[in-house]
Order: C-alpha cells, then sequence, then structure tokens
C-alpha cells in the first residue's frame, strides 16, 4: 500500500480522494490546502489536514504526494518532493514551460523516486485496445487523430479562480482538457515537430480563453486535430485513421463519473463494428499503476520522454495560440 498526500483539495483533489477509497494499491492518508471548508471536506471523508506543502513532506507516513495544484507550481513542488524522498503524481499538465520541467525530471531521476502524470484517458480499456491494434498494424499505415475533449464544469467558477487565469492556466481550453487528447496523440504517434493553434473568447468571462483548435504535424506526416471547449456541454471524442481502417471511441460523460463509451471501428473489407463499453474507473487504474510501480512494480506506463515531449508541444500551443502563426515544438 502506498500512502499519499493530495496536495490541494479542490474539487479535482475531492475527486481523487473519493477514487482511491477501496484501492489495495494506494491510500490517501493526509490532505494539505490552505482553505478550512477545502479542509473540512477532505476530514469528512476520513484524511487527516494540514495546510503547508511542507507538512506532507515532513510526515513519516506519507510515501508519495499527488499534486492538484495551479501549474505553475508543479516543477517546484516536484523538485522538494524528489529532494524529500517522495514520490510524485502531478496532475496535467506537467509543467507549461519545458525549461522548469527539465529541472523537475533531473530531481526525480536524481532521487530514483516515481513520477506518475494525471492522463487518466490512456486507462480507459478502449484507448488500450486502439493503441494495441494499431501498433500490431490492423489499421495499416497511421494517418491522422481528430479529437474533441469538451465541458462546461467552469462556467460557475468566479473570475478570480486560478483555473481561469492566463499566468497560472495558459490557454484554458488546453490545460483543462485538450492536453489530453495531445497526451494521447503523443502515445500514437510519437513527439510532433510542429504545432498551429487558434484561441478565442466567445460566450465567456474566462481570461485565457473558452474555445481552442490545434492541429499537431508530426515529422512522419501524421496530423492531429484538435479541439477542447469550455462553454459547452460535455463532448468526448477520438478517433485514429489508417490507411486500412479506423477507429472512433465516444466517451457518454466526463471521466470524473464515467457511464461508458460507444466505439465503433471499421476494417477495409469488413462489416462496421459498434459497442458499448460498460463505465471503468481510469482514473483509478492510473493511481494503482503509479502506486506499483512505485513500490518496485512494474514500471509506470507513461515515460519521462513521453512527459517532456507533451510539455513541449504545450509550449509550442501556447506561443501559437499568441502568434497566430506555426511553431516548432
Amino acid at each position: 500500500m502506498l500512502n499519499v498526500a493530495i496536495i490541494g483539495l479542490g474539487w479535482w483533489g475531492q475527486t481523487l480522494a473519493r477514487v482511491m477509497s477501496g484501492s489495495p494499491h494506494i491510500k490517501a492518508v493526509l490532505g494539505i490546502d490552505p482553505e478550512a471548508p477545502a479542509r473540512d471536506a477532505a476530514a469528512a471523508m476520513g484524511l487527516r489536514t494540514a495546510t503547508r506543502f511542507e507538512d506532507a513532506l515532513e510526515a513519516g507516513d506519507v510515501d508519495a504526494v499527488i499534486l492538484c495544484t495551479p501549474h505553475k507550481q508543479h516543477a517546484a513542488q516536484i523538485i522538494a518532493a524528489a529532494a524529500a524522498g517522495k514520490h510524485v503524481f502531478c496532475e496535467k499538465p506537467l509543467c507549461t514551460d519545458p525549461a522548469e520541467a527539465e529541472g523537475a525530471f533531473a530531481a526525480v531521476k536524481a532521487a530514483g523516486v516515481t513520477l506518475g502524470i494525471g492522463h487518466e484517458r490512456r486507462f480507459e480499456p478502449a484507448i488500450i485496445e486502439m493503441r494495441e491494434r494499431a501498433k500490431a498494424g490492423e489499421f495499416g499505415t497511421l494517418l491522422a487523430i481528430e479529437g474533441n475533449f469538451s465541458q462546461d464544469k467552469f462556467l460557475n467558477l468566479p473570475a478570480d479562480n486560478w483555473r481561469l487565469s492566463p499566468v497560472h492556466a495558459p490557454v484554458g481550453p488546453l490545460s483543462a482538457t485538450g492536453i489530453h487528447l495531445v497526451d494521447l496523440s503523443i502515445s500514437l504517434l510519437g513527439a510532433p515537430n510542429e504545432t498551429w493553434a487558434r484561441l478565442a473568447t466567445r460566450a465567456t468571462h474566462f481570461g485565457n480563453g473558452d474555445t481552442l483548435s490545434v492541429t499537431l504535424g508530426f515529422e512522419n506526416g501524421c496530423t492531429s486535430s484538435i479541439t477542447a471547449i469550455l462553454t459547452t456541454p460535455f463532448m468526448g471524442r477520438f478517433a485514429l485513421f489508417g490507411s486500412k481502417g479506423w477507429m472512433e471511441i465516444r466517451d457518454r460523460t466526463h471521466p470524473e463519473q464515467p457511464t461508458g463509451w460507444d466505439v465503433t471501428t471499421v476494417l477495409r473489407g469488413q462489416e462496421t463494428k459498434t459497442r458499448f463499453d460498460p463505465p471503468h474507473l481510469a482514473v483509478r487504474d492510473n493511481l494503482e499503476a503509479f502506486a506499483i510501480a512505485a513500490q518496485g512494480g512494474a514500471p509506470y506506463p507513461v515515460t519521462i520522454a513521453e512527459m517532456e515531449a507533451n510539455v513541449r508541444a504545450f509550449a509550442a500551443i501556447s506561443r501559437s495560440a499568441l502568434s497566430g502563426g506555426i511553431e516548432k515544438v
């Protein structure tokens, strides 16, 4: 059992505490937040609480920290946790600046601790199947990806919430949802080498945008087209196209409370196959994979190289959203 402290007890920190409940591999024992209402909510779930990040690093019964903090704090917190000998699971995006990320990666490697990342979409059963079938060549030569991950969960946030800040969460739709699709694209196609992005604020007061379209280009000629919107009801779709067929996965609800997926596969010369995949707690699978790796089991399935590619893509997309031009990754 890996004992963890959750740093940041807002919406997602509380969600992770609930998801971990009953896991045989990972257990939340401490919750850290400067705000009393957040600590009260965590205490109601059975966690002891404290106000300072350092309290988690000093706790003898804490093996790892889970960072649910503003993105700009991640690098320094990863470095501090690694220096204290704590494993680190960091919510996405890992960092917004590649130079800061390099410092975090170096600290983790030097300390010999495990680094996990909150890209739970990788752990959805249909996504795992897609990657395995793509690797086996069933779809032929891979050509393109299309993805959309949109939600309206932020509409009731106050204007000064950090998730709506162009400083703390630059390119809001990217850091909120689109970065998951960037990660899935990297997992299938490798590291992108260029990008074009368009960011707009069309229907909200959000200071960091509510509508984003991104095109990622890859060295092999593949393309990933991504849309992320923060002012429309939930939409989740991810499709991979190859020379011999394609596969599309549609989420029925937000991954916070999954109710299943509709999966369509078409291979040349065969009938279209459509099925329903039942709900599955991919969020828990990700946390448990991290815990197993931290305790010397199977390696964590998202590599440092993939995390680095994601941070570099995030930075390039952010530059493109500001410049309006194609940016190198």
